[in-house]
Order: structure tokens, then C-alpha cells, then sequence
């Protein structure tokens, strides 16, 4: 988005390791309802919010025996607590300028995982609640749109379940139809082609990008 000349905004526990005369960064921990209502306001009084992009995902894994109700607490106020309240705060400068694209993450396991209770409950959450809130606010020209990935190498929110370079990852990749793991660039793509200012006839619309692991069960 920087690339494109945007002022860009990183809402994350830790700041981002690089810097640009536009990147600021909002350190908070998205698991926390106060401190982000806190973020979220401050943000909004400072800043004409254009777009939401809420990239922010944990897994927490565990076979159903084992998932614990504080998993499912924490992931619903990361997954659908979190951009609920930051869009709340944005809202208001978004109809009034009558423009805005919000963009949910969320995951191929949306459709179901093995030991994904929790992440995959949270991350089909957000599906129903992006279509819910296209619905309220497509008459003010903001859209809603979900980008749901398959597994992406190279981040570290996968290789914290499957090491990089291992026997696993590469059964893994041979599992997928298109027969590679994706790329941080593939989902890249998906949201800027939402974020577009052009976009504004898609609304409520899910894309996965996922090699067409969607398509049937994939074992991780």
C-alpha cells in the first residue's frame, strides 16, 4: 500500500522493522478490548481512515479434547473483536466521506481443519460478519471483502506449526492442487485488488487464495 502511496498505519504488538516517511506504527495487543478501543479511538480523531485491513491471525491448535474456552475467548476478540471495534471507531469519517474498503483475513481453515476449533470458529466468523456488514454499509460506498489464505511460507505464523524446510511442509506443498505452498505476494494481491478505489462494486465477497486447497480436505 505503500508502494501505491498510501500513509500507512501498522496496528501490531511489535513495531515494524523497517521504516518509510509513511509508516507510523500503533503498538497494542489486539487481545486486549481496552487498549484497542483506546488505539482505535485515538487513531480515528488523528487520522481520515480510508481503508481497514485486519491482517492479524493466531492458531492456538488442539484436538477438540484438549481446546481450552480461553483459546476461543482470545481468538474471538483478535479475530472478530478486534476489527469490530477499530471499524466502529473509523466509521463515522468513512460514511461521511462516503468512501471506504475494509479487508478481513481470514483462512482456507475457515471450511475446517483438524485441531483448528478455535481458529477456524473465529475465522468463519469473520466470513459471516463481513457479509453482514456489507450489507448495512454498501449504500455509503464503503465495501467489505474477505481474503481467506491457504498456507503462505515465509510467515511466521505458519512456520511456528510447521517448521521451515521440513519433511512436513514439503508433504504439505505436495498435498496442495497447484503444488506449492503460497507466497506472501499472492494474498498481497487479493487485498489490494479489494483495497482499489475502483473495487466498489464487489462487496460481501470472500476470495481464497489457497492453490485450491478449498476445493477438498487438506491435512496440516
Amino acid at each position: 500500500m505503500i508502494a501505491d502511496g498510501y500513509e500507512v498505519i501498522s496496528v501490531a504488538r511489535e513495531p515494524p522493522n523497517w521504516e518509510h516517511e509513511r509508516l507510523r506504527a500503533a503498538v497494542v495487543d489486539l487481545m486486549d478490548p481496552k487498549s484497542t478501543a483506546q488505539m482505535a479511538a485515538n487513531l480515528a480523531s488523528r487520522f481520515e481512515v480510508s481503508h481497514l485491513i485486519h491482517n492479524a491471525g493466531m492458531i492456538r491448535p488442539n484436538l477438540l479434547a484438549d481446546v481450552r474456552l480461553a483459546d476461543l475467548q482470545a481468538l474471538t476478540q483478535l479475530h472478530l473483536g478486534a476489527p469490530l471495534q477499530i471499524l466502529q471507531a473509523v466509521l463515522p469519517g468513512m460514511k461521511h466521506r462516503r468512501f471506504g474498503r475494509v479487508v478481513l483475513l481470514s483462512s482456507r481453515a475457515a471450511l475446517g481443519a483438524e485441531t483448528r476449533t478455535a481458529y477456524s470458529a473465529t475465522k468463519a466468523g469473520m466470513i459471516g460478519m463481513a457479509r453482514t456488514w456489507a450489507l448495512e454499509l454498501a449504500a455509503d460506498g464503503i465495501t467489505v471483502n474477505v481474503v481467506a489464505p491457504g498456507p503462505i511460507g515465509g510467515t511466521r505464523m505458519f512456520h511456528d506449526v510447521v517448521p521451515a524446510g521440513s519433511e512436513r511442509e514439503s508433504r504439505l506443498a505436495a498435498a496442495i492442487p497447484v503444488k506449492r505452498l503460497g507466497r506472501p505476494e499472492d494474498v498481497t494481491r487479493a487485498v489490494m485488488f479489494f483495497a482499489a478505489s475502483e473495487a466498489g462494486f464487489v462487496t460481501g465477497q470472500t476470495l481464497f487464495v489457497c492453490g485450491g486447497s478449498s476445493l477438498g480436505s487438506l491435512a496440516i
